[in-house]
């Protein structure tokens, strides 16, 4: 993690600041919270999320209860020093509610439907993984799960060359369709695999220069 300084918080009269909480490897928001000093010296200590409850005047770490606990990547301050980003890694749920996100809800406080285009290979590959595990009726995922990973890598050659000859084609939205065929067959193929997103984001950063 990076170290931080401190001093260049800028605490309430209270001596909170308010916390963002993000997901590292989806960008997906978590949740929102406050720290004061102590809290945050406890995250950058402890390598875990800390913060500081209102209504108990007592520190808490996420998850010391539930199991479901925030390992914290990184801390950043924003432009002003007054707010605070915490990007963690996720061992389970955020909210209290069970969703993986206090933001779960729109502005008209429904909830939404489907996950934002930020965070869709996660969300997709999540799902997969749900279909894996529970075989439901009628789904093509585990319909291709049933016939084994040769079926699953079969059908990642056929996208592979659909994709090929789509890009030789020049054809923008025929590009955009077989590359989306593509890249979901091939999530499809890493859960069977068990090959992590999170394994390949960590091994494009090393790329990244």
């Amino acid at each position: 993690m990076t170290e931080i300084n401190i001093d260049q918080i800028r605490f309430d009269e209270k001596g909170l600041v308010p916390v963002i909480t993000q997901s590292y490897y989806s960008g997906k928001v978590l949740m929102q919270a406050y720290a004061n000093r102590e809290a945050i010296l406890k995250t950058v200590e402890t390598g875990f999320a800390t913060y500081y409850s209102r209504s108990r005047n007592e520190l808490w770490i996420k998850g010391e209860t539930s199991g479901n606990k925030q390992r914290v990547v990184d801390i950043r301050v924003d432009c002003d020093g007054d707010s605070v980003l915490y990007l963690v890694v996720d061992y389970g749920v955020a909210c209290h509610t069970g969703k993986e996100s206090c933001f779960y809800r729109d502005i008209d406080f429904k909830e939404k439907e489907k996950p934002d285009p930020y965070e869709i290979l996660h969300a997709l590959y999540k799902k997969i993984e749900e279909r894996k595990e529970k075989r439901p009726e009628g789904s093509y995922v585990a319909k291709l799960f049933s016939k084994g990973s040769d079926k699953i890598i079969q059908k990642v050659g056929e996208e592979a060359v659909e994709t090929v000859i789509a890009l030789k084609n020049r054809d923008k939205n025929e590009i955009v369709y077989e590359a989306s065929d593509l890249v979901f067959h091939l999530l499809i193929a890493l859960v069977d695999s068990g090959v992590k997103l999170e394994d390949i984001q960590e091994e494009l950063l090393k790329r990244y220069k």
